[in-house]
């Protein structure tokens, strides 16, 4: 996989986070003993040496963090408790937008970021990711369901199949793709 000419799958994970890359779980893992806000600062800071940044200060980030966590409808005090460790799947997602909202990635890889949600969250998350929409940024959805893209509108559409795309359109794919499922895709992928 390529982006901006570089080969993404040879560089290590803190190579790829460096160039701008994001990677959202299906499901994020918890950090025992690693409060939240120290894990996100750690991660800014990083990102800021990379790119020959001087490292934000604790009072410029945690102004970030309260305008962010805010948008995000996030409890403060959550911040405070270890990296996911007892967060539900919404406060897990919001953990992640959270995130890439202080990064301000180039590409985002949001790998299923509607499981576990209820509704609240699912729209919440959605608003998230959507304040992030930009022309500088792009991102690449992956989702089994319709009802992510009802409040992430996709401008263009692919279906993988065996880890090959075997059909690519506009939004009106996802919404065939609803109703009537995978089914006539599959002998493509064979």
């Amino acid at each position: 996989m390529t982006w901006r000419g570089e080969d993404l799958l040879a560089l290590d994970p803190a190579e790829r986070a460096a160039k701008g890359v994001f990677l959202s779980f299906q499901y994020p893992i918890e950090i025992p003993g690693v409060p939240a806000l120290t894990f996100v600062r750690t991660a800014v800071n990083a990102q800021r040496r990379a790119r020959g940044e001087a490292e934000i200060s604790a009072p410029d980030f945690l102004k970030k963090v309260r305008e962010a966590s805010k948008a995000l409808k996030m409890d403060f005090d959550m911040l405070k408790r270890p990296l996911n460790v007892g967060f539900s799947g919404g406060e897990k997602k919001r953990m992640e937008i959270l995130q890439m909202a202080l990064l301000e990635p180039s590409l985002l890889i949001l790998d299923e970021t509607d499981s576990g949600l209820d509704i609240d969250a699912l729209r919440i998350v959605a608003d998230g990711v959507n304040a992030l929409r930009s022309p500088e940024r792009s991102m690449l959805v992956i989702t089994h369901y319709q009802r992510l893209l009802d409040y992430i509108k996709p401008d263009q559409v692919h279906v993988l199949v065996a880890g090959r795309i075997v059909a690519s359109g506009g939004p009106e794919l996802a919404h065939e793709l609803e109703a009537e499922g995978y089914d006539k895709f599959l002998p493509a992928a064979a």
